[in-house]
């Protein structure tokens, strides 16, 4: 474990402020108060969100779930996050894995949105009887890299970023790819698809492209791609999801002018 994670250990779930958890638990359904104040938006929510956009075959509930708690995470929507964390956990999602989602995202939408997810998972997890001794990951073995491709990325911040920030280089050649996303707690797709969401949330568009192409080396497809986009529409606004949608075409013209 690379020492920067040192610091990031102590950040346990043990220690993070809490949060109360909603009444809503795995129920893909608005609350009662929704259908007396928005009417509209209450049978939108049911016949639109869950009805329709859940369904969708492209990406699994397991993938939706993944992709829709790190749009929470990165947008700072705790309110929203216990019922979604409940959801992901019928859907499939191991602990482990949202703990890994979590700490991926203090990099890739900062450490305040990070913490703040941490106390609502700690409520939801005492709530299932989670040990949390139990998804302990620290000590094990990172995962191996495509050397060829780690070697263009190194080049390309060396070139880029070095000569302006030598200690971001630093950190991003030496803890968030070579730490990071060699941790074993998310596969390198599931770990593409979480950053894929995070940026389109944040509207980082200038980094989608590199992030994309990752994303389908590590596996994900042009119809898997596109469902993110569409399932972001309603969990990040339709804004974000139409910016999103140029960058992608883009990348899939270069990728097909390239095979």
């Amino acid at each position: 474990m690379h020492p920067f994670f040192a610091t990031l250990a102590a950040m346990s779930l043990s220690g993070a402020p809490q949060s109360e958890p909603t009444p809503n638990g795995t129920t893909p359904s608005p609350p009662i108060e929704v259908q007396q104040v928005a009417p509209s938006l209450y049978d939108y929510t049911q016949d639109v969100l869950f009805g329709q956009n859940w369904k969708q075959a492209d990406l699994s509930p397991r993938d939706r779930s993944l992709v829709t708690l790190s749009s929470l995470v990165a947008g700072g929507r705790t309110a929203q996050l216990p019922s979604h964390l409940k959801l992901g956990l019928d859907n499939g999602l191991k602990p482990s894995e949202i703990v890994g989602l979590i700490t991926h995202l203090a990099f890739y939408s900062g450490w305040p949105n990070a913490m703040s997810a941490v106390g609502v998972t700690k409520d939801v997890f005492a709530e299932r009887g989670i040990d949390l001794s139990s998804i302990n990951v620290h000590d094990a073995a990172l995962l191996p890299v495509d050397a060829a491709a780690e070697a263009k990325r190194a080049a390309t911040v060396a070139n880029n970023v070095a000569p302006l920030a030598p200690e971001l280089a630093r950190y991003t050649d030496e803890v968030l790819f070579a730490d990071l996303w060699r941790r074993p707690d998310l596969t390198a797709r599931d770990r593409s698809l979480v950053t894929v969401a995070a940026l389109i949330t944040q509207g980082q568009a200038e980094q989608l492209p590199f992030h994309l192409n990752r994303a389908m080396d590590n596996g994900l497809s042009q119809a898997q791609v596109g469902e993110v986009i569409t399932h972001l529409a309603v969990y990040a606004g339709w804004p974000r999801a139409m910016s999103a949608v140029p960058v992608a075409q883009s990348v899939f013209a270069s990728r097909a002018s390239e095979s």
